[in-house]
This record gives structure tokens, sequence and C-alpha cells, in this order.
């Protein structure tokens, strides 16, 4: 993000004040000192605001949500138009329209109104037949719509900040900021009260040169995270797309189906080199024993005679 420097401050005429009879006093720490009845503006305190608020806009923006600037001002419309066509962001040039914020469903509705009344072509009023009256009446609706919603058309929900010029004549949108949680970034003079702004941006808010120099650092911010946000998007759906078409390491195609091995057969007839195998593993049959010879028995001879017993 590019930093601005004092000597720019200085040379747009960012420290010239309100005359010192409109100031407020809650703004006495941002007064540097006095002179010629004008307060002179303390520029650190400037630079302090200015680069706050940058890191926000850039966080906010690099997370995909939306800032709303804020600016009604004749000397200061074209500035926030400049600044809105530059980020994609909604703007309010003209008057707050009470509701913008917490009643956006309304809001919501007349925008639908305005596609309506675009759609209405020269062959479709034919087809409706509407007089030249009631032809009248809807393009000066149109137009009234235009004016009043024509910047936050393309916003679809409540934005998270908001950007805004000269606090003390937008007090109606920062009501509703606030109401709605918004983070609410002012450039206020030193008329303004500082109390209702989250970050505050003392500056000159009348001259347009000081303006542009403030608005034109804050939408750099805000398009260098958009920026951010948008190559994150990109980079992520590059990785995947590539993890859907990666192929195998091993560079072969996956199968698509999950194929079941043939169960083996118990009939099925032994390889060559598992019968030696199955031969070794069967046990041996256990061998015949041999008979046993039987005991001679003793032949007595027949004409002996058993030897007579004596008593000893």
């Amino acid at each position: 993000m590019e930093q601005v420097s004092v000597q720019n401050l200085i040379d747009a005429g960012v420290h010239f004040g309100c005359r010192a009879s409109r100031w407020n006093p809650k703004m006495a720490p941002f007064i540097h000192g006095r002179r010629n009845r004008i307060h002179i503006i303390d520029l650190r305190q400037t630079m302090r605001g200015l680069i706050r608020a940058q890191n926000l806009l850039f966080r906010l923006a690099s997370e995909g949500q939306s800032i709303l600037w804020v600016g009604t001002k004749r000397q200061v419309k074209g500035v926030i138009l400049d600044a809105g066509a530059r980020t994609g962001m909604p703007v309010v040039t003209e008057r707050w329209i009470g509701g913008t914020l917490t009643n956006f469903s309304v809001i919501r509705s007349r925008l639908r109104r305005l596609e309506e009344l675009e759609s209405i072509d020269e062959a479709k009023a034919d087809e409706l037949k509407l007089t030249k009256k009631e032809l009248s009446s809807m393009a000066r609706e149109q137009r009234k719509i235009t004016r009043n919603l024509g910047g936050i058309r393309e916003m679809g929900s409540v934005p998270a900040a908001m950007v805004v010029v000269d606090p003390s004549r937008e007090s109606n949108a920062i009501r509703e900021a606030k109401k709605m949680g918004l983070i609410v970034i002012g450039m206020l003079d030193t008329d303004c009260d500082p109390s209702d702004v989250d970050i505050v941006i003392p500056g000159n808010d009348d001259a347009l040169k000081s303006v542009r120099l403030i608005v034109e650092h804050l939408a750099a911010s805000v398009e260098e995270g958009a920026h951010q946000h948008t190559d994150q998007l990109r980079s992520a759906g590059g990785a995947e797309k590539q993890e859907e078409t990666a192929p195998n390491p091993g560079g072969e195609p996956r199968p698509t189906t999950s194929r079941e091995l043939p169960k083996r057969r118990e009939d099925a007839a032994p390889t060559k080199d598992a019968a030696p195998a199955a031969e070794e593993a069967k046990p041996e049959a256990p061998k015949p024993e041999a008979p046993k010879p039987e005991a001679p028995k003793a032949v007595t001879p027949a004409g002996d005679a058993e030897a007579p017993k004596t008593d000893a």
C-alpha cells in the first residue's frame, strides 16, 4: 500500500480546519494550533488515522466484504463516484434515504421496481396498451429511483464498513451504521463530533483537493485487497481442478471398479512345483512291527521220570 507523505498533505491543504468560532471541543486532541482565527489540524493524527483506515479496508476487501462510500456534498460527489467506480463498491452521493441499512428489504424492493421499469420498452408498452401519461409517470419514477438508489443497486447485502466525508452532514447515515454494527471511517473537520466515528481521519473536508487525496489512498487500499481476494479464489479453484485431473504417480489410470481375485478351487490339480512340497508335507506311514519270536518250549525225554522230591 502506498503511504502518503506529510508534504503531500500540506500541498493539498489537509491541515486547514474551520474557523475557531465553529470548532467542536471534542476535536481538541486533533488540533495543532490556531492561526488567523483558523484552527490548524495536527497532520500526525491525520497520518495515524489514514494508515489505520488503509489497513482495515485492505483486510476487509481481501476477505471479500464490501465498503459503502458516502458523500453528498456538491464538491465531493465526483470524488465519491470515482472511488465507487474504481473499487466496484456501492456509493451514496444524493440524499440519504432513511432505512437504507436498517430497512434493507424495502430498498431491495424499490430496486426490483427499477428493474421492472427499465425492462419496459416500446414493444412491451404497446402490448400493455399504456397511455402517454402512464409512460411519462413511469419514466419520472425511474429517474427518481435511479437518482436516489442507483449507487447501491449492486449492493446485495449490508456492507462491513462505511467511509464518510463530513460526518456532521451525514448524521442519519452514521446513526444507521452504528445500529447495524458497521465500522465507520470518517474524514472530519474541526467542527465535527469524533465520538460517532470508529476511525478518525482529521482533515479539511471542504476542499476538493484535500478530499481527493485522502479518498484516493483509501480506494487504492480497497482495490489492492480486492485483487488479493480474486487471486486467492483463482488459486483455490486451480488447486481443486488440479487435484481432480492429477494422474497416478506410476502413470497408470486409476481403476474404476474393484475386482476380486479368483478363489482357489480345492479340487484343482497341484502344479509341478507344489507336488514335491505336498509329498514332503505328508507324514510317513508307520511301518508294521515284526512278529516277536516265541520262546522255545522245554522238551523232556519220554523215558525220564520226574525226579522224586526229597526232604531236606
